[in-house]
């Protein structure tokens, strides 16, 4: 009777904890460090980036030949409408 009762206890303290947790990791300041690592993760992967310049009519051609070749879906009107 006793384990019963022990288990009990632990699965409401766990309850407790769950329902409790957002107001737990603010207290702690847990969510500002999430946050903080967040942005510097993507401060870093932003840094990788750079922007390219070209302008050709290369370039511009085969985006035009890609936006051809993408799959429309045409809806039927009502005439009614």
């Amino acid at each position: 009777m006793g384990w019963v009762f022990v288990g009990l206890l632990a699965g409401a303290v766990v309850v407790l904890i769950a329902a409790e947790w957002p107001r737990l990791s603010a207290h702690l300041g847990i969510d500002e460090r999430i946050e903080a690592r967040e942005r510097r993760a993507r401060a870093e992967r932003k840094s990788k980036l750079r922007v390219v310049r070209d302008e050709s009519e290369e370039f511009e051609a085969s985006v035009r030949r890609d936006l051809e070749r993408l799959p429309t879906i045409e809806k039927k009107r009502d005439p009614r409408r």
